[in-house]
């Protein structure tokens, strides 16, 4: 419930970290243009990702054994603030390191966590997520891509997902895919495949944007031949696996941060020429406070999972309300703008302001949206 979501401070040894990330993320980005850093978890760097795991900042949370640090979820949180803060493009690892990691930790084998994990934490392994399908919108529950069980072993994989992000560049996808029943039996007989993406039978068309960009991919299967251990968990058991994933997904402070490079932009374009118009103070102000009443809540959310907990409602409150945020500030920042014509603006702020607005409606899209997540947390709190 949400009266859970409890204030909560970050370690002193997880604080920490910050100076270390810091250095590093200013010679890595020294140079990089905001308008490129503003894609930060949508960026694309594959060498930048290994030179993170080379730092052992891959895997925190993993074992020691499987090549993780065995640090908590509040050392993640303070990485992810940072990366996420600096603009970092850490979309290579991000879905790996961040869900499907912790997934193949807790419902894999152990053959499994000793083959998929140490790849993780070495940047060797890229993930993408299997969830929504042409048609389905954001309705999982009506999944038609099928796996059947085949007499020798293994499965045989038909069917398709869209809205994939990154899979015409991961090595792997973690399919949500139907392996008994029909979709009629909605939350029944769904199961969690691993899939490797270079098998035969696999194409991958990438879906541009508007901004020019193309991190979504549509994904079909045609007769791909798993091998028995493609399986993560229970057969079965997919629909309270995906759903433990998803609280990885919604209660991280990338729902928070999308726009945060635009926001440093337009601070040093008005600390430059000396903005202080009451436009500008209230833009300020309204964003300021709530991503500083949002971070207490996400903060509050990995303080539960430190606790061992599955917050789902509490993740589904801070993702609706942190997005909602995200695609405000653009609009926020232009309007105020708008306010001082006279005043120069610099191209890097402009083109930085103009790819936010282009993909901000996409913020509310990805990871639940806006209408399932309202639907989770009105279940949550015993209104429906």
């Amino acid at each position: 419930m949400i009266d859970t979501l409890e204030l909560t401070h970050l370690p002193a040894e997880d604080e920490a970290l910050r100076r270390d990330i810091r250095l590093f993320l200013d010679q890595e980005l020294q140079g990089m243009a905001p308008e490129k850093r503003a894609r930060s978890w949508m960026g694309f760097d594959a060498a930048f990702s290994r030179r993170l795991a080379e730092r052992g900042w891959l895997g925190l949370t993993l074992p020691r054994e499987y090549g993780g640090q065995a640090r908590g979820h509040f050392a993640r949180f303070v990485l992810s603030e940072e990366l996420l803060g600096a603009g970092a493009p850490v979309s290579a690892h991000w879905i790996a390191d961040r869900q499907s990691a912790p997934l193949i930790l807790k419902y894999g084998t152990e053959a499994q966590r000793q083959f998929y994990l140490p790849r993780i934490c070495r940047a060797e392994a890229f993930f993408c997520i299997g969830m929504s399908e042409p048609g389905s919108g954001s309705d999982l529950a009506s999944i038609r891509t099928r796996a059947e069980p085949l007499k020798e072993g293994g499965w045989r994989l038909n069917g398709s997902k869209i809205w994939t992000t990154n899979a015409d560049r991961s090595h792997y996808m973690i399919a949500l895919v139907r392996t008994s029943g029909t979709p009629d039996n909605r939350h029944q007989g769904l199961s969690q495949l691993i899939v490797d993406l270079s098998l035969p039978g696999v194409t991958i068309r990438p879906i541009v944007d508007l901004a020019g960009d193309a991190h979504f991919s549509e994904v079909f299967f045609d007769n791909v031949a798993l091998q028995p251990d493609a399986l993560i968990g229970d057969e079965g058991a997919g629909w309270q696996q995906v759903n433990a994933e998803l609280a990885f997904e919604r209660s991280g402070p990338e729902r928070l941060y999308s726009s945060m490079t635009l926001v440093e932009c337009w601070l040093a374009h008005c600390r430059a020429q000396g903005v202080q118009d009451k436009a500008t103070h209230v833009a300020m102000g309204e964003i300021l406070s709530q991503i500083a009443v949002l971070r207490a809540m996400s903060l509050a959310v990995a303080g539960q999972l430190a606790q061992g907990r599955s917050p789902a409602t509490e993740a589904a409150l801070v993702k609706d309300l942190g997005t909602e945020l995200e695609q405000r500030i653009p609009a926020l920042i232009a309007q105020a703008l708008g306010q001082a014509p006279e005043c120069p603006l610099p191209g890097s702020l402009l083109r930085t302001l103009a790819y936010l607005e282009q993909v901000s409606p996409t913020f509310s899209l990805r990871g639940g949206t806006r209408e399932i997540l309202r639907g989770i947390i009105a279940r949550g709190l015993g209104l429906r």
